[in-house]
């Protein structure tokens, strides 16, 4: 098992029977004699998502969950539960509304692209690709001559997302949107 420098962002340890994902390691060295390096980490709990920081010595030994990443399509909905097929043996796995949060609006039939969880084989949480194309659905209608660098408007995207958009663009358009962001990157490419 790892000790504490040792870890890093993007790996997922356990503490407390309860997994969660490495967002980022501090290090931090007290200028005293014989005190310890603390090394503070900011996590998510992969279930419900929530921040968290903590704090650990050098020489703390941290559990790694059992965990991997795979591939994964958004098939449907079923009421509140979100189903998702593995790209390679096509299995099925599902998530609540309550574990996706604020990834839902972005999930459209047929997205594919999403890193799945899985710890010990049962999905826990995806991650979106860094950008969408989506529709608009709706929005004020575009002004014909308006530069790229003029001002923006409000637009909506299929799944109720709301992004700014530049004033040339109309409703019934595909835009590509950075789902981390949340900001209109450019037309989708026909």
């Amino acid at each position: 098992m790892p000790r504490a420098p040792e870890i890093k962002s993007g790996q997922v340890i356990e503490v407390d029977d309860t997994q969660y994902v490495v967002k980022s390691v501090t290090v931090s060295s007290p200028s005293a004699r014989g005190a310890a390096t603390l090394y503070k980490m900011i996590v998510n709990e992969i279930k419900s998502g929530r921040k968290r920081d903590m704090t650990f010595k050098g020489d703390d030994v941290i559990n790694l969950a059992d965990y991997r990443n795979c591939t994964v399509s958004y098939l449907y909905a079923d009421g509140d539960m979100h189903t998702f097929m593995d790209s390679e043996d096509y299995s099925q796995h599902t998530l609540s509304a309550e574990e996706l949060g604020d990834q839902l609006p972005w999930l459209s039939e047929g997205l594919g692209g999403i890193m799945g969880m899985m710890v010990n084989e049962v999905m826990v949480a995806i991650v979106l690709p860094q950008s969408i194309e989506l529709k608009i659905v709706e929005c004020s209608p575009g002004i014909k001559g308006a530069s790229a660098s003029a001002r923006t408007k409000p637009a909506t995207l299929e799944g109720g997302v709301v992004v700014q958009v530049p004033e040339y663009i109309d409703v019934g358009e595909v835009i590509k949107v950075n789902t981390e962001t949340q900001k209109f990157m450019s037309r989708a490419k026909s």
